[in-house]
């Protein structure tokens, strides 16, 4: 049995080894392999759950493998095309839209969203799923694990952006829930956490297993909620019998808070934040903020050391080191290490003290602590008085007199330009009034 701490990359390999499955997949395109198998070294659901690319083990993602249920016991892995990603908002369709909880509930929690269940409910009593949906009326109905019977679809494999055929015969899948109106049945996976990617699986199987059961259309919708506002997309698939067939319809943000900020907001801030000293931490590489707001609030559940992030989140490892650097830059967590030298860690007093402010609170104190390092300040400063982001070579220049740490190649400067642009991008899109 595997002990060590990588325990399913080295669980894998193991299993590639012992049934040389790296030659088989040459020869034959793809490895069956069974439960029982795989339960000679770990639980099989902890060993096959990647919800994320990132969560493949690092012998699948050498070689751009991927595993698929095909029946209750057995898998297949192949070079499939498994995960669809995300698709970004962009400052046109990133307008949120507010509403509000009937007065009379009260028994749901507003201010503490710590699964994906309370995440769905709160989205349901106050009209966002309805409103999405273009439902006057819906009502929560199938939920839960359960079989998938019998289907078979066409699959793409990347090595040859071919088509492979596969059979699925009684597999496991689990719905988050399900919503059903006068015209459609609405079929949720729901995330607390913002990935890049998510596997086409969680959607498709549930999708053609209740296409044969009903009449009516059945829709299928991802919900992402973080940071206070829900990101809810709905797809398609525009040939059932297709899994790499997935399209956009539609997506949307939601908010029950109070989201209008205006350009007054920002520049209040940017006005009265004091300039620090600059850290002796490595300037951040991160460019999504909202991943870093993402993962204080994984924190604030729970302190983590530095594996358990890259296990619980959407991260590999580089990305682990990236975002935690840039939140402890950020001065939103702490960092500390165990008995073994691992690094740990803890939401910080301040991060813990923006959490518990409401949205329109919490993103103007989000972006005080950007402003509070020079070169975001003054990157933002140039783009008022110009009404444009300024260029890449201007920012490199701010960069080059903030006295930035450990800096000092121009590839470095131009890698960590990016993550400038991005954040005070991210501040600039806040203002919607």
């Amino acid at each position: 049995m595997c002990k060590c701490k990588n325990i399913i990359n080295e669980c894998w390999e193991q299993i590639f080894t012992k049934y040389d499955v790296l030659r088989k997949i040459e020869e034959e395109g793809f490895f069956e392999i069974s439960a029982k198998q795989i339960k000679e070294f770990r639980e099989p659901r902890l060993m096959t759950k990647f919800d994320y690319s990132v969560h493949r083990p690092k012998i699948f993602v050498n070689n751009r493998l991927s595993i698929l249920p095909n029946s209750r016991n057995g898998y297949i892995i192949s070079d499939f095309d498994a995960y669809h990603r995300l698709e970004e908002f962009d400052h046109d369709d990133s307008e949120i839209v507010h509403l509000e909880v009937p007065e009379h509930i009260q028994s749901l929690s507003f201010n503490d969203v710590r699964s994906e269940s309370l995440a769905l409910n709160r989205a349901f009593v106050s009209g966002i799923l309805g409103d999405f949906l273009n439902e006057e009326v819906i009502f929560p109905t199938v939920s839960g694990r359960m079989g998938t019977g019998a289907f078979e679809f066409d699959v793409r494999t990347i090595k040859n952006n071919d088509w492979s055929h596969f059979v699925c015969e009684k597999a496991q899948m689990e719905i988050d829930a399900g919503y059903e109106g006068i015209y459609s049945l609405a079929l949720f996976e729901a995330k607390l956490d913002l990935p890049e990617d998510f596997i086409i699986r969680q959607l498709y199987y549930p999708y053609r297993v209740w296409k044969d059961r009903i009449i009516k259309p059945v829709r299928t919708v991802f919900l992402v909620y973080s940071n206070d506002v829900y990101n809810v997309y709905e797809y398609k698939f525009s040939n059932p019998e297709e899994y790499n067939s997935i399209q956009l319809v539609q997506k949307k943000k939601y908010s029950l808070e109070d989201v209008k900020m205006t350009s007054d907001d920002v520049c209040r801030v940017l006005s009265n934040t004091r300039i620090l000293d600059e850290p002796r931490i490595a300037f951040p590489q991160a460019n999504s903020f909202d991943r870093i707001i993402n993962l204080c609030e994984l924190l604030e559940k729970k302190s983590l050391d530095r594996n358990k992030v890259t296990e619980r989140y959407a991260f590999n490892e580089r990305q682990t080191n990236y975002y935690t650097d840039a939140a402890c830059y950020l001065e939103l967590i702490d960092k500390r290490r165990t008995e073994s030298g691992t690094p740990f860690y803890e939401l910080s007093k301040k991060g813990k003290q923006i959490l518990t402010k409401g949205y329109k609170e919490r993103q103007l104190a989000f972006c005080r602590q950007i402003l509070s390092h020079g070169v975001f300040a003054e990157t933002l400063e140039l783009y008022f008085k110009t009404g444009v982001m300024p260029t890449d070579d201007e920012i490199v220049k701010v960069m080059k007199r903030s006295n930035l740490y450990n800096i000092e190649s121009e590839k470095t400067y131009e890698r960590r330009m990016s993550t400038v642009k991005s954040w005070v991008n991210w501040i600039i899109k806040l203002i919607n009034a």
